[in-house]
């Protein structure tokens, strides 16, 4: 017997049967059925359902971000909110957008009780440069649209120099 025999790689009658055996009908089932509880699992626990179509939590919440010469303003897009649900910080060069929804259902008829519970969390923080006046900033909140205003200050406004820009 040859050494390269003893090799569990190296026997390619055995990788054939390996490969044979995950293309089984059997295998492709279980696959399938694994497949469905984990979708089912997943939609379950997400109350948004943003794991099916490929979104996680903070990627559900769109920010916009816009700098002009004396401001920046953003804008995230809070759909179903309350003003009371959200706070918006800043945190060390960072301002903070985070909020939570819960919502209860209940119905109660003859013959049925129904109790639905639903919950999300999401959390943005956006990078601010040094140069904003922390004591100005204001937020407004509107039909669902957060828009807070960070103004710059009369030392940052003069610091931006433009550039141009030649072709060649």
């Amino acid at each position: 017997m040859n050494f390269k025999e003893w090799v569990p790689w190296n026997r390619k009658k055995d990788a054939n049967l390996a490969k044979a055996d995950t293309d089984h009908p059997i295998f492709s089932l279980q696959r399938e059925m694994n497949n469905m509880f984990d979708n089912f699992s997943r939609s379950f626990f997400d109350p948004f359902n943003t794991k099916e179509f490929g979104f996680n939590q903070s990627a559900f919440t769109k920010l916009d971000v816009v700098e002009t010469e004396k401001e920046i303003k953003v804008t995230a897009e809070l759909p179903g909110m309350e003003e009371n649900d959200i706070e918006v910080t800043f945190s060390g060069d960072a301002l903070v957008i985070e909020g939570e929804k819960k919502e209860e259902q209940e119905d109660k008829k003859e013959g049925y009780y129904l109790m639905e519970r639903s919950y999300g969390s999401f959390h943005r923080a956006v990078p601010i440069p040094k140069g904003v006046d922390r004591e100005k900033v204001e937020a407004e909140f509107k039909n669902g649209v957060l828009k807070v205003s960070l103004p710059k200050t009369e030392e940052a406004q003069k610091e931006i120099k433009k550039i141009k820009v030649n072709s060649n």
